[in-house]
């Protein structure tokens, strides 16, 4: 916040917090990047914060049919008949 109110310079937060004004820097600019999220409602925020549950269900379920396809097939290889 210091960095923000731009009452010191970079070279004096950066002694007076002991940390690099490379990362007072990074720190200032993400917190301008990403301040709206902040004044976000609990529904916007979770809209914007994951991916969808419906599509993540059907991965669910296509993973869970390409797994059961996969067990068959390489259950097969021992057989008999797959030897022919």
């Amino acid at each position: 916040m210091a960095a923000l109110k731009g009452d010191k310079t970079l070279a004096e937060l950066a002694e007076q917090f002991e940390i690099h004004a490379n990362q007072i820097t990074q720190w200032k600019s993400q917190l301008q990047e990403r301040a709206s999220e902040v004044f976000a409602t609990a529904a916007e925020r979770s809209a914007s914060t994951g991916p969808d549950v419906k599509e993540l269900h059907a991965k669910i379920g296509q993973l869970a049919m390409e797994n059961d396809f996969l067990a068959i097939a390489l259950g097969r290889i021992g057989d008999a008949s797959a030897k022919r």
